[in-house]
């Protein structure tokens, strides 16, 4: 839970976590959907999927209890290097050291490796390894980790304070602030999409699940068009819309940042019914809805209560075509012929 996320927003969800499944086994034994469910608003969640498949490997290859070996535990699934590494320190007392991005902050500073990262983390690794001492190597590994997040911080470095003054390199020649020198990195794309709001006379909305492997894997959404880096228009949307339906694109977007690209989604809502997972409005915390989807149902809700017609999908909603409701992103084709 800690890779790329804070121990503040972690506490919470690993209370939670560990009560509801208090050992391997507990965890092998969980539907992917149960954990997903609790994962939800952490983001990454392909750990949550690794960690599920890793559990499931333990029972079945070690009996339920984690191996001490750092190769077996790389075999693993969802753990590499540096988590291989930390179990074996910190719960087997092997010396190996767990590399994680605040030992490499403190290593590069000690060693004044001017190398900009990811190129310098083999060299990093090499330096780490060399300081691991035999006795009480878990220790070791959770101290330096402790200087990196507290002492050693990646701004104003609190260096008067660092037991290791005296022998850093950075610090000697003023360049603490400096380091790890990190390669430019490339703007994140932006891609857009058009999701589909479809409600049945009940209210409840449709659902569906993504792919297991991939982008949010084994959450549940609400249907979309691919996400691409053109802009979709509406009438090109609507083509691959979950159900024929009166369409009407909700003014505003939903905006959110993933890791390697930025993404823009334009809503569209209907009224209609079909095969598939539904579920009411007041019960979607009930189910793996990532952040990003949570944002396009408090938009949905909200625009729909302003929207102050009749509702989408009856008489006089107007059409999939409406100019007033039309998003900017899709209203580049809203004069196309009506396909009713």
């Amino acid at each position: 839970m800690l890779q790329q996320t804070t121990v503040a927003t972690v506490a919470p969800y690993f209370d939670r976590f560990v009560a509801r499944w208090p050992d391997i086994s507990a965890l092998a034994a969980a539907s992917l959907q149960e954990i997903l469910q609790l994962w939800q608003g952490l983001g990454y969640y392909a750990r949550a999927r690794n960690l599920h498949a890793c559990a499931r490997a333990v029972v079945e290859r070690h009996g339920g209890a984690l191996p001490a070996d750092p190769a077996a535990l790389r075999a693993l699934p969802g753990i590499g290097d540096y988590t291989a590494a930390a179990i074996a320190a910190i719960g087997f007392d092997r010396p190996v050291a767990a590399i994680d991005g605040n030992v490499e902050r403190v290593i590069s500073r000690i060693y004044a490796v001017s190398e900009p990262l990811p190129a310098a983390k083999p060299r990093l690794k090499a330096l780490a390894s060399a300081l691991v001492p035999q006795q009480r190597p878990g220790d070791f590994a959770q101290a330096l980790m402790d200087l990196g997040a507290t002492i050693c911080t990646p701004r104003q470095p609190r260096c008067v304070l660092c037991p290791w003054r005296r022998c850093c390199m950075a610090a000697a020649r003023g360049l603490a602030d400096t380091l790890p020198a990190a390669a430019a990195k490339p703007e994140r794309p932006l891609r857009h999409g058009v999701a589909f709001w479809l409600t049945r006379p009940d209210g409840a909305v449709l659902l569906r699940r993504r792919p297991e492997n991939g982008l949010l894997g084994g959450m549940t959404e609400f249907p979309s068009t691919p996400w691409r880096s053109e802009p979709w228009a509406l009438e090109e949307a609507i083509e691959i819309a979950p159900a024929a339906a009166d369409w009407v694109a909700l003014p505003g977007t939903v905006r959110h940042g993933f890791t390697h690209f930025r993404l823009e989604l334009a809503i569209v809502a209907g009224r209609g019914e079909v095969d598939g997972m539904w579920s009411k409005i007041d019960r979607l915390g009930e189910h793996a809805l990532p952040t990003l989807m949570k944002k396009v149902a408090s938009h949905s809700v909200s625009a729909l209560s302003a929207y102050g017609g009749p509702a989408v999908g009856e008489p006089g909603s107007g059409s999939r075509n409406s100019g007033r409701n039309a998003s900017p992103l899709i209203a580049k084709r809203t004069g196309a012929k009506d396909r009713r």
